[in-house]
């Protein structure tokens, strides 16, 4: 008979609206979904009962459950609309902003402490009437060895320590090349400081870094000696470090200058008694220095027999290490803000 099953698809329509009705979430209401329009649901079962009725009452039966199904998808869709902008406005409540609220306010910005360290050294080195000197960081073998009097068999042209290029290049292995460039166009006297940038093929560890900074100084005139170069330095460390230092000369060599010295100071830590920085002997190394070699200045037809010279080259990372005490040098490269910002 038709008329139970009309009844049956009647209140199965009234059982679906009720719980339409409830279901408050998008969630809830695609498990409605699958309970009574799904493959499996409630309402596709009631059409495999059809089959059941008498030839003249299964159109009449048919078209009442298409007619039930259609309302119960078109209310489905409302309700899932409403259930969208209902958790649209509840998430941006929560996300609102109070703009009466007081702001947080931002982080005020500062250089980099090798940009100060160098500002400070350039700064220091001005004032003692020396002029600022810049270079490429692309060099070519002249003017990164051989007018420095190193010639091709000389270890430092290995290319375990130079950064090569394809086009036949280097990267810089210091910024002497820019004193050679500027004695190229100027004739003496002079005094200047080269800044920047150079390249080493190292790998990193607590005191070498590929990438590192250099400044290199070159005073150029008639009898300019190593009584000049000393004083010089020992007035630039003492302002560098804000304090008086015990300063010595130590013999070294270097190719491009002749004779040639390290500078080392006295022990920031112990005051020159002896511990495991200065590794008991009260000074550390601060620099390389020396004379100008007369090959050098040959090179730029500069007359050595006329002038002289005293050129020194430090490494900016390795003094704002002693200053601050900082053990290793690839923290100046790690962008730890907690660590850049303890520098000032």
């Amino acid at each position: 008979m038709v008329e139970p099953f009309v009844e049956g698809i009647e209140r199965l329509e009234r059982e679906a609206a009720s719980e339409l009705a409830a279901a408050a979430s998008v969630a809830a209401l695609e498990a409605w979904r699958v309970r009574f329009l799904g493959k499996n649901g409630i309402l596709t079962e009631q059409l495999k009962r059809i089959g059941t009725l008498g030839t003249d009452e299964r159109p009449r039966a048919g078209q009442l459950v298409n007619q039930v199904k259609k309302r119960l998808e078109d209310a489905q869709a409302l309700r899932r609309a409403a259930l969208a902008l209902a958790e649209e406005e509840a998430r941006a409540a929560a996300e609102a902003v109070d703009v009466t609220l007081p702001g947080r306010g931002a982080g005020v910005a500062a250089l980099h402490p090798l940009s100060v360290a160098l500002r400070r050294i350039e700064d220091i080195f001005t004032g003692l009437g020396f002029l600022l000197a810049d270079g490429p960081e692309v060099e070519d073998e002249f003017h990164n060895f051989e007018a420095l009097n190193i010639p091709a068999h000389h270890p430092a042209r290995a290319m375990h320590d130079t950064f090569y290029l394809e086009t036949g290049g280097l990267l810089r292995t210091h910024t002497s090349t820019v004193q050679i460039r500027f004695m190229e166009q100027h004739r003496p006297p002079f005094q200047i400081i080269a800044p920047g940038r150079v390249y080493r093929s190292d790998a990193p560890d607590p005191t070498h870094s590929p990438v590192f900074h250099q400044v290199e100084g070159l005073v150029v005139g008639e009898e300019v000696h190593m009584g000049h170069l000393k004083a010089t330095l020992t007035a630039f460390l003492e302002a560098f470090f804000g304090r008086r230092l015990a300063v010595r000369l130590r013999p070294s060599y270097f190719p491009f200058t002749e004779p040639s010295a390290e500078v080392d100071i006295g022990c920031l830590l112990c005051q020159g008694v002896g511990c495991r920085v200065c590794k008991g002997t009260g000074y550390v190394e601060v620099l390389g220095c020396g004379l100008v070699h007369p090959a050098v200045l040959t090179r730029v037809d500069i007359d050595p027999e006329r002038y002289s010279g005293f050129a020194f080259g430090m490494g900016v990372e390795r003094l704002l290490m002693l200053k601050e005490g900082v053990a290793d040098v690839r923290l100046f490269y790690e962008n730890d803000v907690r660590f850049l910002s303890s520098i000032r």
